[in-house]
């Protein structure tokens, strides 16, 4: 009797499974029957926002379903990583992943692997990475800021959207490395970092570029680029291997999912990325925005992802930015 309904109990569940998956093939098969939502890692207005939201109107033609960009800063990523690491994998929640995420598990304890809990989807390119002042600021090139901070260490201000980010990195390395002192104001980024800087707060804004309109108009200038090549938009502007630090800082910009997102729904997501990417009004935004188009398919974006984590936590060990564990 303890056998039969042993076999019973086995068979129930084999049942139930059978239909669980049974309803995922056919809830894959109907994707998207309501509107996708994209999670992004930083504020309003900040400018991987706006590439986010020129593809989301692109992309909507192609997927048939309007995409909504929820913005959720903070934890330079975590917030925003961690919400969708702990989502269902049903292809309605997403993260547009950025660089920081990959880092900031070396550097704190987050709720989330960046490496195990996503799945990779495409990859859409990089920022440009810079440092704006004030168009009549008295700092004309990095030298001045150099000159100034060694005179008074510590008042050479700058904000990012946080400290564990590409850009704060960035600037805490430059600092030791001439041995000056600089003070870290984390903002919201874009529209608040631009008013901070413009109306004489912040010495600096150091970010991708929300500022590149307010560069071109004359009224931030463009001190330095964290990028490894020069921008055609801003030729003159050097880069801080030329400046003489000898490192670049990439920020790859892409699409996940939660982990176990079914191969069906990766592939309509994708695909529909990739179309929008050719898109006359994303081509626009990456060039007004002097956004770097970088494209990745799944599967080499797949291969990517664990070189990529491993780089992060190679160089965060280099700096002597390691959490101890």
């Amino acid at each position: 009797m303890g056998e039969g309904r042993t076999l019973l109990g086995w068979f129930g569940v084999v049942l139930m499974a059978a239909a669980s998956g049974a309803a995922s093939a056919q809830d894959a098969g109907s994707y998207p029957a309501k509107p996708v939502t994209v999670v992004i890692p930083t504020a309003a207005s900040v400018s991987g926002d706006i590439l986010m939201r020129a593809f989301g109107e692109a992309v909507s033609k192609h997927l048939g379903q309007p995409i909504v960009v929820d913005n959720k800063p903070g934890g330079s990523g975590a917030l925003a990583a961690a919400y969708v690491a702990s989502a269902k994998a049903d292809g309605y929640t997403l993260l547009n992943i950025t660089i920081p995420i990959y880092r900031v598990p070396f550097i704190q304890k987050v709720p989330y692997d960046p490496v195990k809990d996503f799945t990779p989807i495409i990859l859409l390119g990089g920022y440009t990475l810079g440092g704006v002042v004030k168009a009549d600021s008295q700092f004309k090139e990095w030298k001045d800021v150099l000159e100034f901070s060694k005179a008074n260490p510590g008042r050479f201000t700058y904000t990012t959207v946080g400290p564990q980010t590409t850009n704060a990195i960035a600037m805490e390395t430059m600092a030791r490395h001439s041995g000056v002192q600089f003070t870290h104001v984390p903002g919201k980024g874009g529209g608040e970092g631009i008013s901070a800087v413009l109306g004489g707060h912040i010495n600096a804004m150091v970010e991708s570029p929300a500022w590149a309109p307010l560069v071109a108009s004359g009224e931030l200038r463009l001190l330095f680029l964290l990028n490894l090549e020069r921008s055609k938009k801003w030729p003159n502007v050097p880069t801080i291997k030329e400046l003489g630090y000898d490192y670049t800082f990439d920020s790859p910009y892409g699409l996940v999912g939660p982990k176990g997102l079914d191969p069906s729904i990766v592939k309509k997501v994708h695909d529909a990325f990739r179309k929008a990417y050719d898109d006359v009004r994303v081509i626009e935004t990456y060039d007004k925005f002097d956004f770097v188009r970088r494209y990745m398919s799944t599967e080499d974006y797949a291969k990517f992802v664990p070189k990529l984590a491993a780089d992060e936590r190679a160089a965060m060990e280099r700096l002597g930015f390691t959490r101890r564990e």
